[in-house]
């Protein structure tokens, strides 16, 4: 099984995984049945499990040499020089991003997830490590490494990004307009680090950089209010 057919087969269950996602378990669905924080942690563990997870699993399964798959779709450290370089490289860039953010009243209503995460730095770190792992990591494997890698081989570099760029985009639909632009943009620069350090650990590491610094420049307006 090439990678383009091992994609088809998991293309329903990540039209499940991504409606799941957008609907029953949504930041807004868990919002109204439990408390915020609480509930962002718990979208998170949504992606993690049902974008993460399942998906492994699901390859794994399958069989017919999956770990090759699982390698060729990002998960694998790649060309390690280049993407520390790109990472050291893309972190002013980062930074600077922040300067958009705080200067949005709807960057700063929307973020963090958690404004409850903002009552102190312990809670803040915990809270912005689980971001990264059950948040960033799973979003990376699925848009960067399972929706873009095979297609790659089988549409060529530009029409790949392309695709990818528009689904990842599409899903930050409801979030600030700034935000869906700025998706635009970072859809192709996030591929274009994948596919050049072979890995999507990488486009995790600068994406989840740039959630960080965003969640930890706006906390500071959150901060007086936190409970």
């Amino acid at each position: 099984m090439d990678a383009l057919s091992r994609l088809t087969t998991l293309t329903p269950y990540l039209a499940l995984a991504f409606g799941l996602l957008a609907s029953v378990l949504s930041l807004r669905s868990w919002r109204k049945r439990v408390e915020e924080h609480r509930a962002a942690l718990l979208y998170f563990l949504s992606f993690f499990v049902l974008l993460g997870i399942l998906p492994v699993l699901i390859i794994l399964f399958q069989g017919n040499r999956p770990l090759e798959f699982l390698g060729a779709a990002g998960l694998r450290a790649g060309n390690v020089r280049l993407g520390l370089l790109l990472v050291a490289v893309s972190s002013p860039f980062a930074a600077l991003s922040t300067l958009v953010s705080r200067r949005d009243p709807a960057m700063i209503r929307h973020y963090p997830f958690s404004k409850a995460a903002c009552s102190g730095a312990k809670k803040l770190a915990a809270y912005e490590a689980a971001y990264l792992v059950f948040y960033y990591l799973p979003w990376e494997f699925a848009f960067r490494g399972l929706l873009f890698f095979p297609l790659v081989g089988a549409l060529g570099l530009v029409p790949a990004l392309a695709v990818q760029t528009m689904l990842s985009t599409l899903y930050h639909l409801g979030h600030p307009d700034t935000e869906i632009l700025a998706a635009v943009g970072s859809g192709f620069v996030f591929g274009l680090v994948a596919f050049h350090t072979q890995s999507i650990f990488y486009a995790a590491a600068i994406h989840g950089l740039c959630g960080v610094l965003t969640d930890t420049t706006l906390c500071r307006r959150h901060r007086p209010v936190a409970s």
